[in-house]
C-alpha cells in the first residue's frame, strides 16, 4: 500500500480519536506527509515487517510499531527509526 496514502488515512483517523501507527519503508514520504505516529524500517520495498517466514523478527517488529502507541514521551507527529534488538 502506499505510504503517503496510509500516512494521510492515519492523520485522518487521528482527528477522528483512533490512535494510529504506521509502519514506513520511505522516509522522505514520512517526513513529508508527518503521519502522527511512524515507525521507519529499513528493510527492502514490499517487506514492512522484513524477510517472509521470519517470525520472530516480524514480531519484534511489529510489537516496536505498537511500542509507539504507549509512549507518552511522543508528540506526533513522530517519526522513529526501528532499532532491532541484536
Amino acid at each position: 500500500m502506499c505510504n503517503q496514502a496510509v500516512s494521510l488515512v492515519a492523520a485522518e483517523l487521528e482527528r477522528r480519536g483512533v490512535a494510529t501507527v504506521t509502519l514506513q519503508l520511505l522516509r522522505e514520504v514520512a517526513e513529508r506527509v508527518r503521519p502522527p505516529r511512524a515507525l521507519f524500517v529499513p528493510f527492502p520495498h514490499g517487506y514492512p515487517l522484513h524477510a517472509p517466514d521470519d517470525p520472530e523478527r516480524q514480531r519484534a517488529v511489529i510489537e516496536a510499531a505498537l511500542a509507539l502507541l504507549e509512549d507518552e514521551s511522543l508528540t506526533p507527529p513522530a517519526l522513529v527509526d526501528y532499532q532491532p534488538s541484536s
